[in-house]
């Protein structure tokens, strides 16, 4: 299979302008085994891995210096985005350093950060090399975190990764219509994980986490990031929860989705499951309502929160939605509460390009858990929804 290096050579030209508006002269990736130790941020920058130690340069007059062992440097320049492919035997920080000394930056970004996973690609190991390494010269006092870089640059998605995501989505989506013909009272959790699962096979993609799908049964069984269990089965007059998304050509979906299994003789969704669900979809859509760009992601969040507190239901333990895209949890800005776990994430402002799930759920008592979760891509003036809204419950006739 050829490789395909299109993410790669737009995120490198992407790289420039972000280095401007963040103010910050030089970023530097600095990995080595990545197989074993991979650095989040390379794949925007490299779609191949490194045996030795390797650095690569991206500086905010557009130059891009790739410094790599002997034997990875024809890959590199075979993909092509760097200006100077470097290749060293012994030792890398000559050559390190000497392209340093030719760029003279006064802000040097590396990959650490308390907050966001996915800027924090550079281990202890690592940052203690390089310290030592440059410590006779003017750049060890110019290091600074690469996390608002990362963030915009992971965040803000080009066409071609916009793309693929809709595509990941349509894909979820034909799962999910292949579920509503498949669902009916008496199977276990587990039966249900294991059609979704083959339907995954069918098409070619994988789960985009480990235990994905999550099936949610009944009103016993627990929801959130729970493995299925035949203990809990599907019954008439129950609810069917379900979280799930695919990766598909290196990029995510994630969306949730209810049923109710109606019993014979009910005329209609009984009046607790139907109010839940409208205020469940009514506070996703009043964070749609307000997602633009430049607003503060916490604001995103408290504005679905206090819309289903208000409504006389308990306020739900998670945020209201994140980043997806190589990763189901794809890094940088959350839509979340100011609470520690999230650390700096949430102070974030929402960016042109980025694309969130917005999700939030409630438990319905005797019934089962509704939880909703969509797809949006931030526009220059609000949201487009990528995936298509739950609008209704969708009903199993029994």
């Amino acid at each position: 299979m050829t490789h395909d290096f299109t993410i790669q050579l737009e995120k490198l030209a992407q790289a420039p302008d972000l280095l401007k508006q963040h103010h910050l002269d030089v970023w530097l990736t600095f990995v080595r085994e990545t197989p074993q130790t991979p650095d989040p941020a390379l794949g925007l920058i490299l779609g191949l891995d490194m045996t030795w130690l390797s650095a690569f340069l991206v500086a905010q007059n557009g130059k891009k210096i790739a410094i790599v062992g002997r034997f990875d440097a024809d890959n590199v320049q075979r993909m092509g985005g760097y200006d100077e492919v470097i290749g060293y035997d012994a030792d890398i920080f000559p050559d390190l350093k000497a392209a340093l000394d030719r760029l003279n930056p006064t802000t040097i970004a590396i990959n650490y950060s308390e907050s966001d996973t996915a800027a924090d690609g550079l281990s202890y190991g690592l940052w203690r090399l390089l310290n030592t390494s440059l410590a006779n010269t003017p750049y060890k006092h110019r290091l600074v975190s690469a996390e608002p870089l990362i963030g915009s640059l992971r965040g803000c998605k080009t066409s071609s990764e916009i793309e693929r995501i809709r595509t990941a989505i349509r894909t979820t989506e034909e799962i999910i219509a292949a579920v509503t013909q498949f669902l009916k009272p008496g199977q276990g959790e587990e039966d249900v994980y294991q059609f979704v699962r083959e339907q995954f096979k069918a098409r070619g993609v994988v789960p985009a986490w480990d235990n994905c799908p999550t099936v949610t049964a009944g009103p016993d069984s627990p929801y959130g990031h729970t493995l299925p269990s035949n203990n809990y089965k599907t019954a008439a007059g129950q609810l069917v929860h379900m979280d799930l998304g695919v990766l598909q050509n290196d990029y995510t979906s994630d969306l949730q989705r209810v049923w109710y299994l109606k019993k014979p003789d009910e005329d209609s969704i009984p009046e607790p499951v139907q109010k839940g669900f409208n205020v469940v979809h009514g506070a996703i859509l009043a964070a749609a309502d307000v997602l633009k760009p430049g607003i503060e992601a916490w604001k995103v969040d408290e504005t679905a929160r206090k819309a289903l507190v208000a409504q006389g239901y308990p306020e739900y333990q998670h945020a209201t939605g994140h980043h997806i895209g190589r990763s189901v949890h794809d890094g940088a800005t959350v839509l979340g509460p100011r609470w520690p776990r999230y650390g700096k994430t949430v102070e974030g402002k929402v960016e042109t390009g980025n694309v969130f799930t917005l999700e939030l759920g409630v438990h319905v008592p005797e019934y089962g858990f509704i939880g909703l979760e969509e797809d949006v891509l931030v526009t220059e003036s609000g949201i487009e929804w990528l995936s298509k809204p739950q609008t209704e419950i969708m009903v199993i006739k029994v």
